[in-house]
């Protein structure tokens, strides 16, 4: 069962409540996001930990082939 975008920024947001977050359908099927997260959290951290931790807040919804979120692209970073 393929996720919504407001299913994602839900989760999202759940562990980033002041981020801004945009989510985007890339392919109009459901299946494939993009996700923008900006977050005063990333501060100091590197790109692979603010991805992480992203990640790490959709509760395993990308994991296997069975996951209910095929594609991400993600952007993560600190404000300006």
């Amino acid at each position: 069962m393929a996720m919504e975008a407001h299913d994602i920024e839900a989760l999202i947001r759940a562990t980033f409540p002041k981020a801004r977050i945009t989510i985007t359908d890339l392919a109009g099927d459901g299946n494939h996001f993009a996700a923008e997260v900006i977050d005063e959290s990333f501060r100091g951290q590197n790109r692979v930990q603010q991805q992480r931790a992203v990640y790490a807040a959709l509760q395993g919804k990308m994991d296997g082939p069975s996951g209910q979120l095929h594609a991400l692209a993600l952007t993560t970073k600190a404000p300006d």
